[in-house]
């Protein structure tokens, strides 16, 4: 069964055999050209590697802008990945800062309401620093360090740990330091830090 068409399709192909006729008519075969060769002093033996190297170049070129497309897709997604990286991290940065201490106290294991301000380091007793963390991000991990430092200023004790993932927004938490009966007497000092940033502190005499 002949296909029928409409004036349109008709149309088309009547532009596209025209323009296979025109190609047609342009290109030599292989005698054209051995014959142009001649008349311009150059050997014909030599078409068919010519023909070839002409093929390598093309197929270079088309493999060199496919190389180009490419590199250029690669730079524009590693752009777009560090962009989202640098936002990311902006974000988290940003809500680290946020972070701060709503109220602290120095306690022992047994009495935990109130602050102490004087310890005995007669019964061995171990030292706990309570920290209430406002803003806190929800969905993360909090690394926490504490520093016990005596009184000639020197860190006798360092806590680091890793909080459990927060789900509200005011965080308890805490460190702790068993002071000896080989503490030095005198004005104690004890700092938190959150990723290195110190967010609160708080001294207690230990006799």
């Amino acid at each position: 069964m002949t296909p029928r068409l409409t004036q349109e399709e008709l149309a088309q192909i009547v532009t596209e055999v025209e323009s296979l006729q025109t190609r047609r008519e342009a290109e030599l075969d292989q005698q054209q050209v051995k014959e142009i060769l001649q008349e311009m002093n150059l050997p014909p033996e030599l078409l068919d590697e010519a023909v070839v190297q002409l093929n390598r170049r093309q197929a270079l070129s088309v493999q060199q802008s496919q190389n180009r497309w490419i590199t250029s897709g690669v730079v524009a997604f590693l752009a777009v990945v560090s962009a989202s990286t640098i936002f990311v991290m902006q974000q988290q940065n940003s809500a680290l800062a946020r972070v701060s201490a709503q109220q602290d106290s120095v306690s022992l294991a047994q009495n935990n309401s109130g602050n102490l301000n004087t310890i005995s380091r007669q019964t061995n007793p171990e030292v706990f620093y309570r920290v209430t963390l406002k803003d806190a991000p929800l969905g993360k991990k909090l690394a926490l360090s504490c520093n016990w430092i005596d009184p000639s200023g020197q860190i006798v004790k360092q806590n680091s740990y890793q909080t459990r993932e927060i789900n509200t927004s005011v965080w308890n938490t805490q460190c702790r330091h068993t002071i000896n009966s080989a503490a030095t007497v005198g004005k104690w000092q004890v700092q938190m830090f959150l990723e290195g940033r110190q967010i609160s502190d708080e001294t207690f005499q230990v006799n």
